[in-house]
């Protein structure tokens, strides 16, 4: 289960993500055209490479977002525009693919049955305990049709448990084939079985859910993007509202006329690629998306109007400073 993706400066030099410094929220202009991470997780585990964060590096991960005035929203929220951060803030959305068993592990000990603290649910639920204005939020690209240990987290007596406990919590679940297909290998009809069975073993386990985006295997678009967006096989519809790429950079806003939701760009994860992104906002702080704190109005840089989506115009109050 590899990916095709981007390496920053030809290496994977282990770097040190930016100090942890606060930023505070008012040094930084509301500016709601500005890009937005998508961030792109695969293994939570030992020990950290390519594909792997360890569960202290994550932590850490969450830390300096959180202190550099980054707030954690879903990707559904995302895609909504219902990005409702504090002023001042950036909205971050996390993802993971996979569904690898250090994403989400229960443990069995004296006290019962529980979340394991080291896995990355156990992980960001402590966090937003910690920081309740940091936002609990993540989409699970999970795979229901793999071998171990990629089938649902690998806890085949929790999977039902574990699906319900994501949604119940606010998280959300995406599609990510039944078994990790590589879409671009297969005809319409393969392509089109691969996503709606996927769609049928998940709503097996959470009735009535609504999966609302899809992340190519392998960052591989099928010959005709219109089948992973939406369609049907086997007695089962699906429909889509954006596709997920593994690598490219921050996405576009959402407000901006330029966003194409059957291409999100995605960030990986890994400790150059972070490093690299944190530093470029750091220094080009007019680039990031910085919320108004108020969803009724749609805040930009003056003169920048123009490049708002023409059907948002009339829906929202623009500003301009």
């Amino acid at each position: 289960m590899r990916r095709l993706g981007t390496v920053i400066a030809g290496t994977l030099l282990a770097v040190s993500l930016s100090s942890p410094t606060r930023v505070p929220a008012e040094s930084l202009q509301p500016n709601e055209l500005g890009r937005v991470m998508i961030l792109e997780y695969h293994k939570i585990d030992y020990p950290e490479n390519r594909w792997t964060r360890t569960p202290e590096n994550f932590r850490h991960d969450l830390e300096t977002l959180y202190s550099k005035g980054y707030r954690a929203v879903n990707l559904g929220d995302f895609l909504d525009r219902r990005i409702k951060t504090p002023k001042g803030t950036t909205p971050v959305v996390f993802t993971f693919d996979d569904s690898s068993p250090g994403q989400f592990r229960y443990v069995d000990g004296a006290g019962g049955l529980t979340i394991d603290a080291k896995s990355a649910v156990g992980i960001l639920d402590q966090f937003s305990r910690e920081h309740p204005d940091f936002g609990r939020a993540a989409t699970f690209f999970v795979l229901p049709g793999a071998s171990k240990p990629n089938r649902l987290f690998n806890q085949p007596e929790y999977e039902g448990k574990k699906l319900q406990y994501l949604v119940n919590q606010g998280y959300e679940i995406g599609n990510h084939t039944l078994w990790h297909a590589n879409l671009g290998k297969y005809d319409e009809a393969t392509v089109r079985t691969q996503i709606a069975e996927a769609q049928q073993w998940i709503q097996r386990l959470v009735p009535d859910y609504r999966i609302r985006t899809i992340a190519l295997p392998h960052g591989v678009y099928p010959k005709n993007v219109d089948w992973a967006m939406r369609g049907s096989a086997k007695g089962t519809s699906y429909s889509h509202d954006a596709i997920l790429m593994v690598a490219g950079g921050p996405a576009m806003s959402p407000f901006d006329r330029r966003f194409e939701p059957t291409r999100l760009p995605r960030i990986q994860a890994v400790e150059a690629d972070l490093t690299f992104w944190l530093r470029y906002f750091d220094r080009n702080p007019q680039e990031r998306f910085v919320s108004d704190g108020d969803p009724g109005t749609l805040t930009v840089p003056t003169g920048r109007a123009d490049g708002i989506r023409r059907e948002i115009v009339s829906q929202v109050k623009v500003i301009e400073r």
